[in-house]
């Protein structure tokens, strides 16, 4: 289905003709909460699964347009001054007050109202017909704006282009993931010299990072401890990967529930378990053991290895200097993906090739965990499924190999409950048999 996004309304200029009388958003305003009203006592438990779904994706959509609304409403209130009246200090002064809200907040809706009144009217359109809300709204517009300060010269036209293929982005992507690109965006609007600005920019990162690394920890006196860190984005990325590596739902079993109750424990204390397991039986012969068992996949083109200029990625999709990529190729834990001009796999590791090892690194390389569309179930996780059946005579062959979490994996392994689709991007929707 195509969404057409209407124009809005001429920035700063009123509609022809004398507003009606009771402004058609206060009437509007009155009629929903009238309508709320109604569904109050309306149960939900009376609705079939497919009036459940359909429920939730309009509900969700028609909030990203209310979100819209209140905005443009926000922002010719502070024209207007409304909270002068009351001696308030400013519009988001009056609001927080008039609605128990904090004025940070309000603050931030007003700051964000500006930008879509002002210079990102595409992003406002948007946000009204409702393909996205008001919290991808703010980081399109954040994503643009770092574009456009950080970067000298770019060519005419850089912002609409830009904000152009965030909000295309958006409709695809979720906030944290859009996020991310965001950071990327340069790569768009001039990807010619993409690489070696942001591998600038991520080595005075990296160097700022480890200048501010920071550990510490306080004994409460009870038995445990307290503690703090701060560290470069990529250790905490190494410490997250292996503990949910050591923590994955396949390994521990019946130890991510309460012994006592028999429910799942929280993600929070499992991944304490995990560290605890890390601290006793991975680290107790540490100065003398020369590998590890949890490790990080680093790719980076042939050309940045050899030049230090330019960026690598880590399996768990943060990014780093070509610099910092080439320094850890000699680290135990770290494995480096070498790809040719052609993005092929030249080199993967240092070690003597391990068939099932390297194999199940070029699958994650292809499908970046799991192959389920929409599923976000880190890649420490993955179990790898045969698209060619093992005992169907099917050869342990990596291009035909699919990464799943442990859920999507049993679905591709009961073909007789669920129909598996691969999309063209290679990614794979499951579908219940009826």
């Amino acid at each position: 289905m195509t969404t057409v996004i209407a124009p809005p309304p001429p920035v700063g200029q009123p509609p022809a003709g004398p507003p009606p009388a009771g402004h058609a958003v206060v009437r509007f305003a009155a009629s929903l909460s009238g309508a709320l009203d109604r569904l109050a006592q309306v149960p939900t438990w009376s609705m079939t699964p497919a009036e459940q779904r359909e429920a939730l994706v309009e509900l969700r959509r028609q909030r990203a347009r209310l979100e819209e609304l209140e905005l443009r409403v926000l922002v010719q209130a502070d024209r207007d001054n409304i909270g002068a009246d009351s001696g308030a200090v400013s519009t988001p002064a009056w609001l927080a007050h008039a609605t128990r809200t904090t004025g940070a907040s309000c603050h931030r809706d007003l700051h964000l109202a500006r930008k879509l009144d002002d210079r990102f009217t595409a992003t406002r359109a948007a946000l009204a017909s409702g393909i996205i809300d008001a919290k991808k709204a703010g980081i399109i517009t954040a994503a643009v704006e770092s574009l456009t300060t950080e970067y000298d010269d770019l060519p005419p036209g850089t912002h609409e282009v830009a904000e152009a293929h965030m909000i295309e982005l958006a409709t695809r992507f979720d906030a944290p993931t859009l996020r991310q690109m965001g950071k990327r965006l340069f790569e768009v609007v001039c990807p010619e010299a993409a690489d070696a600005a942001e591998g600038r920019k991520l080595e005075k990162e990296e160097v700022k990072a480890r200048a501010l690394a920071h550990f510490s920890v306080r004994d409460h006196g009870d038995g445990t401890s307290e503690g703090r860190f701060r560290l470069p984005t990529l250790h905490a990325q190494l410490l997250k990967k292996a503990l949910e590596s050591l923590t994955s739902p396949r390994r521990v079993g019946d130890g991510r529930l309460d012994p006592a109750t028999g429910k799942t424990l929280p993600h929070g204390t499992v991944l304490g378990h995990g560290l605890m397991e890390l601290l006793e039986d991975h680290l107790s012969d540490m100065p003398s053991v020369n590998g590890s068992p949890f490790t990080l996949v680093v790719t980076i083109g042939i050309d940045a290895l050899m030049s230090g200029i330019g960026v690598a990625a880590l399996d768990t999709g943060h990014r780093i200097s070509a610099g910092e990529a080439r320094r850890l190729a000699c680290k135990s834990g770290i494995i480096p993906m070498v790809l040719g001009a052609d993005s092929a796999a030249l080199d993967v590791g240092r070690e003597q090739r391990l068939f099932d090892r390297y194999q199940k690194i070029a699958i994650n390389h292809r499908y970046h965990g799991c192959a389920a569309h929409n599923c976000d179930r880190p890649q420490a996780w993955m179990e790898y499924h045969h698209e060619d059946p093992w005992h169907l005579g099917g050869s342990t062959d990596a291009k035909k190999g699919i990464s799943f979490c442990p859920p999507h994996h049993h679905m591709a392994d009961h073909p007789e409950s669920w129909d598996m689709i691969r999309h063209p991007d290679g990614s794979v929707r499951f579908r219940r048999r009826q």
